[in-house]
């Protein structure tokens, strides 16, 4: 998996956060980006995505995040609502606390606009996580930090026509969502077959496996599945198994159960977007500028993806997937 943009960006962070020298200590001893910065400075950022509650993928993200927190000497509150305008409000009363930071994941744009504007305007740096990379800059932030919804489905289009699938199924899990169409989209541009949309609800399962198992029931040309959630992935793989379905499956994003099923040969692969790091970067990024103003990624996002996890390299992921870091 590539991670050579992260490398040198938490190598700039590890400069900034590392001891002076003896001489020089008594000095820089209050420098912003000195060892007793985080301490003196502090700060309170506040990071609310549209995950919901206990959903394995943004709770990775949430570790993240703490972590940087933790390191850094800051606060770092947690929150997230799967509903646009509640996700608005969470953005509104963080700006009326007047936190030093904001982290927002935007699946749906425009909903997020006037929130995301209201924080700018009162000076509150912003960084954009997950989705809304093309709104990102015209909002005003000071970065995004993801992947390209893009390019990652195009990967993923190329390793399914690869593995022989020409007529898939693109399982879509959150209605307005613009990454998880761009994701479909990709694919679709890759696989030279067919794609088919699905739509289900992220929050009733049970239901995602009785749609799947339908679907392949009634139309026995779709040989392949692409899920766009760890939980929708391991609902799809159930799918097929009550279908008696031949349908090779991949997923994008990880979960235990989703690494342990590419152990098993039940999924063929997933695109891993690291989405730790989708916590723990916009933390240090804001830290940085809080105390330094420095900005990275000079008008363009950071990416912390795509990399694909297959059974070459499941086993050692698993093992970071069980500390809550993948």
């Amino acid at each position: 998996m590539r991670r050579t943009p992260i490398v040198l960006a938490l190598a700039g962070v590890l400069a900034l956060t590392s001891c002076s020298s003896s001489a020089e200590q008594g000095a820089q001893s209050a420098a912003p980006g000195s060892a007793a910065a985080p301490a003196a400075g502090g700060g309170s950022f506040a990071v609310i995505t549209h995950g919901g509650a206990g959903d394995a993928f943004w709770d990775v993200v949430k570790n993240g995040a703490e972590a940087a927190g933790k390191q850094y000497g800051v606060k770092v509150t947690y929150q997230g609502d799967g509903d646009p305008a509640k996700q608005s409000q969470l953005i509104d009363q963080a700006v009326a606390e007047k936190v030093d930071g904001l982290v927002v994941s935007m699946a749906n744009p425009d909903a997020l606009k006037e929130a995301v504007g209201k924080a700018v305007a009162a000076k509150i740096p912003v960084v954009t996580i997950n989705s809304g990379a093309d709104s990102s800059k015209a909002f005003g932030a000071l970065t995004h930090v993801g992947q390209s919804e893009d390019v990652a489905g195009r990967g993923a289009g190329e390793q399914l026509k690869a593995a022989g699938v020409t007529k898939l199924l693109c399982v879509v899990h959150e209605a307005g969502n613009v990454g998880l169409d761009q994701r479909c989209k990709g694919a679709e541009q890759t696989l030279g077959g067919t794609v088919e949309r699905l739509q289900v609800d992220v929050a009733n399962l049970a239901d995602v496996t009785s749609k799947v198992t339908a679907k392949l029931q009634s139309d026995k040309q779709v040989n392949g599945v692409l899920a766009l959630n760890p939980a929708v992935a391991v609902a799809a793989r159930d799918a097929i198994k009550d279908s008696g379905s031949q349908a090779k499956l991949a997923t994008f994003d990880l979960s235990g159960d989703v690494v342990a099923a590419i152990k098993d040969g039940e999924i063929l692969f997933a695109v891993d977007q690291q989405q730790y790091l989708q916590g723990y970067l916009p933390i240090t990024f804001l830290k940085l500028y809080k105390d330094n103003l420095n900005t990275v990624g000079g008008g363009l996002p950071v990416n912390t993806g795509p990399g694909f996890v297959t059974k070459d390299n499941a086993e050692q992921v698993a093992k970071l997937a069980e500390a809550g870091t993948r």
